[in-house]
This record gives C-alpha cells, sequence and structure tokens, in this order.
C-alpha cells in the first residue's frame, strides 16, 4: 500500500517540477518603447503604425483632490465646513485630472 502511494506522489512532484513550455520569443510582440519630452511613451507596432501610452491623469486627480479639500476647508468657515471640503475635494480633483492630462497631449504619427 505504501509504495504506490510514494510513487504517485513522486510522479506528482515531478509532473509539476517541469517547467511550462513558453511561446517563442519571435512569436511574442517586441515592444521598444521611445518617450518624449512631455513624458509620453510611444512604440511602433508590427503593422508600422505608432501606439502611444499616455498618462490618464490619476496622479493630478489625487494632488488635486488633496488640494481643493484644503482649499475648501480653508474658505468655508461656517458650522463644520464639511461642504466647503467636498466641494473643493471634487473641483480640485478635476482640474488636477485634466492639468494633467492637458500635459500628456501628443499626436502619434
Amino acid at each position: 500500500m505504501r509504495n504506490p502511494l510514494l510513487a504517485i506522489a513522486a510522479a506528482t512532484m515531478a509532473i509539476t517540477a517541469i517547467p511550462a513550455v513558453s511561446t517563442p520569443a519571435y512569436a511574442k510582440e517586441q515592444r521598444r518603447y521611445h518617450t518624449t519630452d512631455n513624458g509620453v511613451r510611444y512604440w511602433r507596432g508590427n503593422d508600422g503604425q505608432y501606439y502611444c501610452k499616455r498618462s490618464n491623469g490619476t496622479t493630478g486627480l489625487l494632488v488635486g483632490a488633496a488640494a481643493g479639500a484644503l482649499a475648501g476647508r480653508a474658505i468655508d468657515s461656517h458650522g463644520s465646513r464639511a461642504t466647503g471640503t467636498i466641494l473643493g475635494a471634487a473641483a480640485g480633483a478635476l482640474l488636477g485630472r485634466e492639468v494633467q492630462r492637458s500635459q500628456s497631449q501628443a499626436r502619434c504619427r
């Protein structure tokens, strides 16, 4: 009873130790990224066209929301000041996102 169980356990361990077969390197799309002066990354596809990787504005959104919340809290001096904080955060988030996205506008040719 012990020998068959040991044989099965050994076979299972041997099978999981075999590395997975990968596709050849030439079959994968090789991307060589280039970066413009304003930080936009682009690459040339296999079809000859250029493709861009632009910033989606997440960092600007977060920084703008924090700055807007602080500014809204300072401006709203009545009551609990929650309304000013919330409105300031929303306005700052939208403004920060648009500022960051406008800096990374580039056309791929």
